[in-house]
């Protein structure tokens, strides 16, 4: 019989809960079979950088514990950007350029995950594929009605980024019902029980859960890790000043000797 670990006691002893749902039944529900989750890459750059890194080796780690991991790559959301940890909106990338860095990433991901064929292999997916042919109305309809603007202005980033002087554009505004749709989608699709990310992702994956909850009545989970920051207390990212790259082409590994 095929033991399956239990993920909150091996991501407890490693320091990376930041947030999640119910600790205890996260822990009896991971134990008793393989389940499912997911962490999102938004393709904005041709490379992933520091701050993904957390990501792929908590999904490593999820896959050794006998668990399926399930990778996103946002050609959608990445269009649109998410305003978590942001002060300004980012540059918007068309679909071609979009399509090459999602195929530059997955080779980076494949260095860590096992994508074979297996009872537990990783699969690589792009919310592109279930969000570039929904009519708007359908959208709103759909999803928008699930999810309250209270729930959404709530939301750190999007506080912050309103009490700025360049505001928040309605693009960015829209990207937790993205988020929230995809987790309902590969929750529907690919039995996907729980979403992870960096802390600053809570709010996108609890608005998740509460869309699956109202439009497939069952229940999810979430888990988030702390966010790994430069000396200035801010987040490694793409567009922030000292992005560390995990290409060696754009980051050499002798900046580091």
């Amino acid at each position: 019989m095929t033991k399956f670990g239990d993920v909150v006691a091996e991501f407890a002893s490693r320091g990376l809960i930041h947030d999640s749902t119910d600790r205890q039944a996260l822990s009896q529900r991971s134990t008793s079979g393989q389940m499912a989750a997911y962490v999102g890459f938004d393709p904005t750059s041709d490379s992933l950088h520091a701050g993904n890194l957390l990501g792929q080796i908590s999904l490593r780690r999820f896959q050794m514990l006998g668990h399926r991991p399930i990778v996103l790559a946002g050609g959608a959301t990445g269009m649109v950007g998410d305003p978590s940890g942001r002060s300004e909106e980012r540059n918007l990338l068309d679909a071609d350029t979009l399509a090459a860095n999602v195929a530059n990433i997955k080779m980076q991901l494949e260095r860590l995950l096992d994508f074979d064929t297996g009872p537990n292999q990783a699969t690589l997916v792009d919310n592109a594929d279930w969000t570039r042919d929904v009519p708007v109305l359908d959208f709103l309809r759909d999803v928008g009605k699930h999810i309250t603007v209270n729930q959404m202005m709530a939301k750190d980033s999007v506080k912050s980024r309103l009490a700025d002087e360049n505001g928040l554009s309605y693009t960015e505004f829209s990207y937790m019902l993205l988020q929230a749709n995809d987790f309902r989608h590969l929750c529907e699709f690919h039995d996907c029980e729980m979403q992870m990310g960096g802390s600053d992702q809570w709010g996108n994956i609890t608005a998740g859960i509460d869309l699956i909850r109202k439009r497939l009545g069952r229940g999810a989970y979430g888990l988030t890790w702390p966010l790994l920051t430069k000396s200035d207390g801010t987040k490694f990212g793409k567009t922030a000043d000292g992005a560390v790259w995990l290409d060696a082409k754009k980051t050499s590994p002798y900046q580091f000797r």
